[in-house]
């Protein structure tokens, strides 16, 4: 049973992150984006990380970022794919890389936030010594 549940987190990760993926391209695609503004998008690849993280029950961080990576060939192509690209390759990767990233950030926020609603729990459960 453990073992289904962490393949639904894996899967569930790479299928939000190729959906944000996809709606950053759509929107890259309709919207003139100058050098210098910044990229917020990325910001939204925290939730991949979130939710399959809430969905784990051990090893969260890294079945996230596995995840994650796994997507990375389809975002790859769907970038190719939907729009011409227009940065070079390296650039792509490392927008894509940058994107993994984030989505690690948000499943180590989710531990920390799980870890943090624990700890009053533990701190409970330890007797105080008798003076």
């Amino acid at each position: 049973m453990k073992s289904r549940r962490s393949w639904m987190g894996v899967i569930c990760c790479c299928l939000l992150f190729v959906a944000i993926c996809f709606a950053l391209v759509i929107d890259k695609k309709c919207v003139f984006h100058a050098h210098s503004h910044p990229q917020f998008g990325l910001l939204l690849f925290v939730l991949p990380g979130v939710i399959s993280s809430l969905m784990l029950q051990q090893r969260q961080v890294v079945l996230s970022l596995a995840g994650a990576v796994l997507a990375l060939p389809f975002c790859y192509l769907l970038i190719h794919l939907c729009i011409t690209p227009l940065r070079p390759f390296w650039q792509e990767v490392a927008w894509l890389f940058s994107a993994v990233f984030w989505c690690g950030i948000g499943a180590l926020a989710c531990l920390f936030v799980r870890n943090l609603l624990r700890l009053p729990r533990a701190a409970q459960r330890i007797k105080r010594p008798r003076s």
